[in-house]
């Protein structure tokens, strides 16, 4: 039996077609861009942010849209009648990565009068992401493919963390989920860091990303920074690498010195919990032991890129 599927987050996509059923997706958020055959599917939600370019603009539109107790993004409510879907998949786990879960639900109750099910993903550690994609196979009927995505990751992931787990040194790692304020990685980035051989300063598994003051971070001796500010790819954090000036203590760590600070794709790897969460773990091996991993630095070097203490960029 097959579905209509409506996905409402990027990770879910991925997860959707990761378990087979790219075919019965009706519909798509504005956000999804990955695989690129999905593209051409309805978008089902759209942003209520002023179209504003810096860090600090985007920052700020987003706390005055949550400060009116309004939802970063809504529903398109025609696209979601007219998709017709039995399955929606969602999220409650950041107000601002997608559409609010009491929207989904209020719509859907306007909408149809037939009984949709409702997929809600809240994944905050690794194991809730392998969770998530045996709850979205079930509800696809696709239990034993789903099973078996989540064999093949689990798999990579102790392959990599062996390797890791191999190298004498275990350099301390800080990972930049925003810029301007500067918010440091929680969620699954501390587990990522300590899968790969490294030590996470900061933030402890399943902690939220919290915002950092500068003073707070010259506090920190990180051998590693690893900067993938939340849906900005590779292009767009080129754009703003002057602010890694003024917004790190960049005259003062270690990391910078010795060239150890690398900028990475935020939008397509690390806050995106699907299966190409593992692809994040290849590219933060690369970056922390970059000897022991020339294989991911071949793999992903059109994702990273080192750069300097002179913001000159550097190929991966």
């Amino acid at each position: 039996m097959s579905y209509r599927v409506a996905s409402l987050l990027p990770s879910a996509t991925e997860i959707v077609c990761g378990v087979g059923a790219e075919a019965d997706l009706v519909g798509i958020s504005h956000e999804c861009d990955f695989p690129e055959s999905v593209r051409h599917l309805p978008a089902l939600t759209r942003a209520r942010l002023r179209p504003v370019r810096t860090s600090r603009d985007i920052d700020r539109e987003v706390r005055a849209v949550l400060q009116d107790a309004l939802a970063v993004y809504e529903i398109e409510v025609a696209r979601l009648e007219a998709a017709r879907p039995d399955v929606i998949v969602t999220q409650d786990l950041c107000d601002v990565c997608a559409v609010s879960f009491n929207d989904v639900c209020a719509a859907t109750a306007a909408l149809f009068h037939k009984e949709i099910r409702i997929v809600n993903l809240h994944p905050t550690r690794l194991d809730d992401i392998w969770a998530d994609i045996g709850r979205v196979a079930d509800a696809l009927g696709r239990a034993a493919e789903g099973a078996a995505v989540v064999r093949t990751l689990q798999a990579r992931v102790s392959d990599i963390t062996e390797r890791g787990a191999a190298r004498a040194a275990r350099p301390r790692v800080v990972s930049i989920e925003w810029l301007d304020p500067v918010m440091v990685g929680g969620m699954w980035m501390p587990e990522l860091i300590e899968r790969a051989g490294g030590i996470p300063l900061v933030t402890r598994p399943g902690d939220h990303a919290p915002t950092v003051t500068r003073d707070a971070l010259l506090a920190l001796t990180p051998d590693v920074v690893l900067i993938k500010p939340c849906g900005f790819p590779l292009g767009r954090i080129i754009e703003e690498l002057a602010l890694l000036r003024t917004s790190l203590p960049w005259e003062s760590w270690r990391a910078v010195e010795e060239g150890r600070v690398y900028v990475a794709d935020g939008n397509a790897y690390f806050n995106r919990p699907g299966p190409r969460i593992v692809e994040s773990l290849e590219i933060l091996a690369a970056c922390l032991h970059p000897e022991a991993f020339d294989d991911f630095r071949d793999k992903h070097r059109d994702s990273v890129s080192r750069v300097d203490a002179d913001l000159k960029q550097h190929a991966f």
